[in-house]
């Protein structure tokens, strides 16, 4: 039997276990478990992703490239006269708005850095370019990872603990932080 030439085949794998972990979280990620959701040949899975990492450092990049782009599209509508602090609050609120289980799939895969060596270079190049995006908009680069710091702790435990977000809050220790 001829193969099928399926060069769209490795992109819906990633899609499927993008989905996968949104649905069962990454302890829930398994060839098989992509292989059903992307509705191919188990095969399929192992030959384009050898190994489970292999799998979770494509679909960590895939979303950490929509979420950089989002940034970077928040960074460039950026008016020259408006303070970074309020302009930070608005792509909170947005962030908190969207797709919660997205937002918390996008942690999950950031934060699986912590265990998994494979992941952490693409974690670390999320965090250097967020760092980059912010960098334009504040006086220093200290300033700025503190920044990017206190984003990913503040949707962290918006996210594990469920307490509701407080503009007022939220935006005068973002005015504090960029003067």
């Amino acid at each position: 039997m001829a193969r099928r030439y399926d060069p769209e085949r490795p992109g819906r794998i990633v899609d499927a276990a993008i989905k996968v972990a949104a649905e069962r979280g990454i302890a829930g990620l398994s060839h098989r478990a992509v292989a059903a959701e992307a509705d191919v040949p188990l095969g399929s899975t192992t030959y384009h992703f050898k190994t489970l990492d292999d799998l979770l450092v494509a679909a960590l990049r895939r979303t950490a490239r929509a979420w950089l782009d989002g940034m970077a599209q928040w960074e460039r509508g950026l008016a020259a006269d408006v303070p970074p602090a309020e302009r930070l609050v608005a792509l909170i609120e947005k962030w908190l708005a969207g797709d919660r289980a997205r937002l918390e799939l996008e942690y999950e895969l950031y934060l699986a850095a912590l265990r998994r060596p494979a992941v952490r270079p693409i974690a670390t190049e999320c965090v250097e370019e967020m760092v980059a995006l912010i960098r334009r908009r504040t006086s220093d680069e200290g300033t700025a990872r503190a920044l990017v710091a206190f984003l990913d702790g503040l949707m962290i435990q918006i996210l594990i603990t469920g307490r509701p977000f407080d503009r007022a809050e939220v935006l005068a220790a973002l005015r504090r932080m960029t003067g």
